[in-house]
């Protein structure tokens, strides 16, 4: 008897004890929702506080703007933070600073405070034609005499010309690039009718007999070996300032702006020639400059997200129609930026054009917020009061987004931790996480004191968007057809309530999703091609994943058509056949004497390009008929009053430090150098990074202690493990948070579920961007970490829409979860898309590298929201077979039950009820 009587079975399963982890999470998911429910009510009790609170408080931090300061170094904020190579790079300027050195420098190893550098092309012919070669020399004189005045104005004003500011050798004369003397050289032979000297390539001899190395000054050179230059198509001169003290730091400063003035005036009069500039602060300039041409774009992007926004937010009906949210939420987010950009100013931080992805980082996660309170709105019972309506939004909408934001915390949060060694990154996910918490609060509150107010005036049936109070059937049946069309509302006593019980359908995204997306993405025929495409998808992303490269080179970052752009173009079209000059530094005492030692040093030089004091003393040695192998004393003796009193190898003295040892003894020599280049052809960064690699592992095992140097170390040295560790780590706390939720939502599986979909999305927007040109460098690394928490806002709503519900059929719920979850996560993409077009417009490498990462994330995410996880989860778990709808659903979630069974099912649902 009891078998036969309906629904009792069921009863007695609710009788059955349960596992105690599932209790436990009933309780915990219930005592949130409470939580969130009673906040709702407060809230929607104090609508004005909450909603003129964040407007005052967003205009008062908004007047530190006058506090606002860029970051100055930029170098220091793209290069790892902790290398070996900076380490390395202090030991050498402790033993070899650039003020050292009298008479010779190297334009790509000394990287001193301040300089100009300019390359030097030919449109035809060769620089050291006679015509172009008398033009260069002219320039180059122009540069030595130019003067600039500091301060501009005043009696205290001085002029000061590069004779004032170079580095000096031991005469006291400003040192210049050997191509110089070379070409004056050859100048003066020309003039007086003499032979004309053979200029060889990469190392020459100049007229003093010193050999100089100019692969890094003369460019693009043709000739035979031995003959010496035939002709180069690019020339390269390096002016190295002095900048001791502030006063100096400002005349060297207002000096670069005074040579890059010159030489674009000098290449006005001299179109057959063309300039490429650079100076030390190029790259901080070209740098910030992405922020300046990001302002109208920006602007371009609100006004198109703006637009959509209120086209998403309005419905057929006027009464239940709010566009006025979709412009309030972008508003809510301004706010917020407002809020934490004076924050920032308030507390002494600067700016970078890396902050460009933090107002797309804020727009998506509080677009998502707004649409889902809003399409949990249009689900609440009409006849409730506001308060309620709001207090049931807050219950059914906050946890999940508030789960959401806890994940866009946690990345960035650890991200911005001081375990990431890139400062670029950690100052982004600094400023990200402030403005994401400031975006949540606002949310929270201003927002959503909006929707009270707006559902103030749906409840007295107003016009949504002119607040008038829209006119009963009787009375609009006597107005014109346009103000009928205008003033179309549904009222509850309405008589077509009863032919068209779905006032929701009047919503044009929703109303698709519901008759046409819903039944045709769940259909039999169409899931095995959801499924093909979800492994076409995967093997695109394995494919660009196997291709990742890094992008260390910062001038990747700078905007285009700028100068440090134009100048690394022409340094790689013009002297990519040579590696920058590399030092190799001994930097312990070594018996240089010993013959093994001599072997070993000149072994580790062997197939490079070198300058070298000790190949240069050994042959020095061996032409004397003297032996290379002596006793230390007569070694350095001769080394000291015979070598390098020579003229042609007196520049050595730059390169060897002696250190005294006892009254009447030899000094020793404590440290030196030598120089090293490298024959390299197009991928010259990948062949620098395997030297360095290469030439690291081989100081572990010698017997001589040394290092090698070149600026650019700084940059190389473990950049991808500087990159992707912040990425890495990301990854991790996303992977604990989400098992630490697992005890706050009902099922389970959900955590699992959103963890594969992360890792999907952040596997094939690395996939993809590769594929589409973008390199692993900090621009795209902070992108990827950002796709984590925009992907958790997309898909997790939905997996937890769909896990809520037991009984039925899988298809059923995963129609459900898409009206409810996916059409939010649809307007988001609309809005987010329409937002991201203009920023495809700004002519910098670094927004675009910004455009294509967001671009992909956005539809990476919600194709995984909107097909593949509607397809998957109808044959996957969990199970929809047993159990009952969870209490904390309500009774909203059983009428609309009523609402989506046809019309011979509704007596025996509202029965159960």
């Amino acid at each position: 008897m009891l078998g036969s009587a309906p629904g009792l079975s069921g009863r007695w399963e609710r009788l059955e004890p349960r596992p105690r982890a599932r209790m436990l999470r009933q309780v915990l998911h219930a005592g949130l929702r409470t939580s969130f429910h009673a906040l709702g009510r407060f809230v929607a009790s104090h609508p004005v506080f909450f909603a003129s609170t964040p407007v005052l408080l967003s205009i008062l931090l908004g007047a530190s703007f006058s506090r606002y300061r860029v970051e100055e170094d930029v170098e220091g904020m793209l290069a790892p933070k902790h290398s070996l190579a900076k380490i390395e790079g202090n030991l050498v300027d402790s033993l070899f600073p650039v003020n050292r050195s009298k008479h010779a420098l190297y334009s790509d190893l000394q990287t001193p405070g301040r300089y100009g550098r300019v390359i030097v092309t030919t449109r035809k012919g060769s620089v050291l034609d006679p015509v172009h070669l008398d033009t260069i020399l002219k320039l180059h004189k122009r540069i030595y005499q130019m003067q600039v005045t500091v301060p501009a104005t005043g009696v205290n004003s001085y002029n000061y010309s590069f004779s004032y500011l170079c580095l000096p050798d031991d005469k006291n004369v400003c040192i210049i690039d050997d191509i110089i003397r070379a070409m004056e050289e050859i100048q003066s032979a020309r003039t007086s009718n003499r032979s004309v000297p053979i200029l060889r390539y990469p190392i020459t001899q100049l007229a003093d007999g010193r050999q100089a190395y100019i692969g890094h000054q003369l460019g693009g050179g043709t000739g035979a070996r031995g003959e010496g230059v035939r002709s180069a198509r690019a020339l390269q001169l390096t002016y190295y300032l002095q900048a001791h003290g502030s006063l100096m730091e400002r005349v060297a400063s207002q000096w670069e702006k005074a040579f890059c003035a010159e030489l674009q005036h000098f290449a006005a009069l001299h179109p057959k020639l063309g300039l490429y500039p650079s100076t030390s602060s190029s790259l901080r300039t070209d740098f910030q400059f992405s922020s300046v041409l990001a302002h109208r774009p920006l602007l371009a992007s609100l006004g198109a997200c703006g637009v959509l926004a209120v086209l998403c937010c309005s419905m057929r009906d006027c009464v239940r129609s709010k566009p006025w949210l979709g412009l309030l939420a972008l508003l809510s987010v301004t706010l917020s930026g407002l809020t934490a950009a004076g924050i920032l100013n308030l507390t002494g931080a600067t700016y970078n054009s890396t902050y460009l992805g933090i107002p797309f980082v804020m727009l998506g996660h509080g677009l998502f917020g707004s649409f889902e309170m809003l399409s949990s709105w249009r689900r609440t019972r009409e006849d409730q009061h506001v308060k309620e309506r709001v207090a049931s939004v807050f219950e059914d909408v906050m946890l999940r987004f508030s789960g959401s934001t806890m994940l866009h915390l946690m990345t960035l949060g650890l991200a911005a931790s001081p375990l990431t060694n890139m400062e670029a990154v950690r100052l982004f996910c600094r400023t990200a996480t402030l403005s994401v918490t400031i975006s949540y609060v606002y949310m929270l509150s201003f927002y959503s004191s909006c929707l009270v107010f707006t559902g103030y005036l749906e409840t007295g049936y107003r016009h949504g968007c002119f607040c008038r109070r829209v006119p009963k059937p009787d009375r609009l049946d006597s107005k014109p057809a346009w103000y009928r069309c205008l003033m179309y509302t549904r009222y509850q006593d309405d008589s077509t309530a009863n032919t068209e019980p779905n006032p929701q359908d009047s919503h044009l995204l929703l109303g698709c999703v519901r008759r046409c997306y819903g039944d045709w993405i769940t259909n039999t025929y169409v899931k095995p091609f959801v499924v093909l495409l979800y492994l076409v998808y995967i093997s695109f992303g394995l494919m660009g994943f196997l291709q990742v490269t890094q992008g260390s080179d910062p001038s990747a970052l700078v905007a285009m058509d700028t100068a440090t752009v134009l100048y690394t173009r022409a340094q790689q079209r013009y002297f990519s056949s040579y590696s920058p000059v590399i030092g190799f530094y001994i930097y312990e005492s070594a018996p240089y004497w010993n013959a093994s030692v001599q072997r070993d040093l000149l072994e580790y030089a062997k197939g490079f390009q070198r300058i070298s004091w000790l190949e240069a003393y050994l042959n020095y040695l061996s032409d004397r008929n003297q032996s290379t192998s002596q006793p230390r004393e007569n070694f350095t003796h001769t080394l000291r009053h015979s070598f390098l009193r020579e003229p042609q190898f007196a520049h050595f003295a730059d390169d060897i430090i002696f250190a005294e040892r006892g009254q009447g003894e030899e000094p020793d020599v404590a440290a030196s150098r030598i120089f090293l280049v490298a024959k390299t052809t197009e991928n010259k960064r990948e062949e620098m990074s395997v030297l360095l690699d290469t030439l690291r592992r081989l100081s572990l095992t010698s017997r001589v202690r040394f290092l090698i140097f070149n600026p650019s170390f700084v940059y190389l040295d473990r950049y991808a493990v500087a990159v992707s560790s912040p990425l890495r780590h990301s990854l991790l706390a996303v992977l604990f948070l989400l098992g630490l939720s697992s005890l706050a939502v009902m099922e389970p599986l959900v955590s699992v579920w959103l963890g594969l979909t992360l890792l999907s999305v952040q596997f094939g927007v690395l996939g993809f961007m590769t594929l589409w040109g973008v390199e692993l460098d900090c621009m795209s690394v902070l992108c990827l970490i950002s796709a984590l928490g925009h992907s958790a806002d997309s898909s997790g709503p939905f997996l937890c829409g769909f896990a809520s519900g037991q009984g039925d059929s899988r298809t059923r719920w995963v129609r459900v979860a898409l009206e409810r979850h996916g059409v939010p996560s649809l307007q988001t993409l609309i809005c987010y898309s329409a937002a991201l077009v203009p920023v495809s417009s700004v002519r910098s490498n670094l927004t675009r590298t910004l455009f294509r990462c967001l671009t992909l994330t956005a539809g990476c995410s919600v194709l995984h929201t909107l097909a593949f996880l509607p397809t998957l989860l109808t044959f996957l778990p969990p199970s929809k077979s047993q159990g009952q709808r969870p209490e904390g659903e309500g009774q909203r979630q059983e009428v609309e039950c009523v609402e989506m069974n046809d019309s011979t099912r509704v007596v025996d649902q509202i029965t159960t009820v």
